[in-house]
């Protein structure tokens, strides 16, 4: 199966775009892909303990049921560290699964992804 890294940009400023990546994730680690979230500018906000609770895109799934799911499926969310530190985003604020990764970690698992998926 092919390895991904699937990028959001999109925050609670665009909830049906905001849920896109983890609705993507979910649908590729049950296909059996190896999978990456990369969360970055706005996107960002999604990764802090409680805001997902209060996304739903247009005829979506809640994000707060995605982002379950993705959890359990072991699935890293990765969270852009300069777009968190312009929003005042510690590694204390993030939900469970989430880690804050620098450009360097985010061009180097492009280079070693079969695809690169971007919301």
């Amino acid at each position: 199966m092919a390895t991904l890294i699937i990028s959001g940009s999109r925050g609670t400023d665009d909830p049906t775009m905001a849920t896109l990546p983890f609705m993507a994730a979910k649908t590729a680690k049950e296909q059996g892909h190896d999978v990456v979230v990369w969360l970055w500018n706005e996107s960002v906000t999604l990764a802090r303990k409680g805001t997902a609770d209060h996304v739903t895109g247009v005829n979506l799934t809640p994000l707060k049921d995605l982002l379950t799911a993705v959890q359990k499926a072991g699935i890293p969310i990765w969270v852009c560290g300069a777009c968190a530190v312009a929003r005042q985003i510690g590694a204390g604020d993030l939900i469970a699964g989430a880690m804050i990764k620098g450009m360097p970690d985010y061009i180097n698992a492009i280079t070693q992804r079969d695809k690169s998926v971007v919301f």
